[in-house]
């Protein structure tokens, strides 16, 4: 049973599907006689925040952390360190970004709060769409699986410019200062070569209190404090590893096994009770299903088809048109950061869930054609 276990927790697959159980879970306990105590245990507090701000404003920092831990890493000597490796999936990921957006603003121009929402479908679940890739094994070209890799970070580096910009709430300037004093620690830390985490994790846990308090929101001090963990020029530890790639190998499994899976049960959790099916034509779900499915699709696809149709750039080496639109499919898995960017953008329980109703649809139909378009196409030889 250990071994079995062992070997499941190993699977590049198995934090995906984890993810997938956990947000079942959620959902279907939200449909249950337990609901009221579902909704009851996230809506309590907790040295004053809620559980459900708890997971989503500290846990998440978590998560923003590793995924900037990332984002650093690829920048600097990964799959996006020239701007020759950067120009075709950043492109993609600028178009998949728009194309999306322009859908849901023209379905909901008309109302003023639902617009808020815009940003939904613009995301990309890196963990989902990588993770189907995987399943799929020799299937898919090795220049596919970089190319998608690096467009889901652009992706993640263009959503937390969104939520930076667009869903920062009123300001606070005493903290703003205690914020900004807090990152010219950091970056002293950085810039003295001092390796030793624990200064970085105190530094940091002031960061995320001051930019909670500032009205900017708390998970983008994970963001900025992985950009200050040294990579370069450093002492290595026992492994031979410097702090950043030590950092993310060491929160690897916390974000994939409890981090991400915690966040799916707690905010997957729909209530259908008075649902209707005239429901699922509303805007907000039709704006974010569609935004998903279609915008993500003709964003990306249309961006490589053109730019080598007018000699611009070149498609992934080895991959043939189908195997595009499949990838391009796959990027309109937004999950995770859709559902966080929902949270963000609608302070209506209504809106929320209609928003999440539409990100389950887009996303499942996105992953699931996108999955049976590269299943069935037929292997290199």
């Amino acid at each position: 049973m250990y071994k079995k276990l062992q070997y499941f927790f190993a699977l590049p697959t198995a934090g995906g599907i984890i993810l997938m159980i956990c947000a079942l879970l959620g959902l279907i306990i939200a449909n249950s006689p337990l609901s009221e105590s579902y909704f009851l245990m996230l809506n309590s507090y907790l040295a004053g925040l809620s559980i459900l701000h708890w997971i989503n404003d500290a846990l998440m920092a978590i998560f923003f952390l590793y995924v900037g831990l990332e984002l650093k890493r690829e920048f600097l000597v990964g799959e996006l360190a020239t701007n020759s490796q950067r120009i075709l999936p950043g492109l993609a990921a600028l178009a998949g970004l728009a194309v999306p957006a322009m859908i849901y603003y023209y379905l909901n121009k008309g109302d003023s709060a639902a617009l808020n929402g815009w940003a939904i479908p613009t995301a990309t679940d890196i963990a989902f769409a990588l993770g189907i890739l995987a399943l799929l094994g020799s299937r898919v070209p090795l220049s596919l699986k970089v190319f998608l890799t690096a467009l889901a970070i652009i992706d993640d580096l263009a959503a937390i410019i969104i939520i930076a910009v667009f869903y920062t709430q009123d300001l606070n300037l005493l903290y703003l200062v205690g914020a900004f004093v807090s990152i010219l620690a950091l970056i002293f830390l950085n810039f003295k070569k001092i390796t030793a985490p624990h200064f970085y994790l105190f530094f940091g846990a002031i960061l995320w209190f001051m930019v909670l308090k500032s009205g900017i929101h708390a998970t983008l001090a994970g963001v900025t404090l992985a950009l200050t963990i040294p990579l370069n020029n450093v002492p290595l530890n026992a492994k031979n590893e410097p702090p950043l790639i030590a950092w993310e190998h060491g929160l690897s499994n916390w974000v994939s096994f409890l981090i991400i899976p915690i966040f799916g049960f707690a905010n997957a959790g729909v209530s259908f009770a008075g649902l209707e099916l005239s429901m699922l034509a509303h805007p907000v779900v039709l704006g974010v299903a569609l935004g998903l499915f279609f915008g993500k699709q003709i964003g990306i696809f249309g961006i490589v088809y053109l730019g080598e149709k007018l000699g611009l750039f070149k498609r992934p080496n080895g991959a043939t048109w189908l195997q595009v639109y499949g990838v391009a499919l796959l990027c309109g898995i937004g999950f995770t950061m859709s559902l966080f960017i929902s949270m963000l953008a609608f302070i209506s329980p209504e809106l929320q869930d209609l928003s999440k109703i539409g990100v389950f649809i887009g996303s499942f139909l996105s992953g699931g054609l996108g999955y049976m378009i590269l299943r069935l196409h037929p292997e290199a030889k």
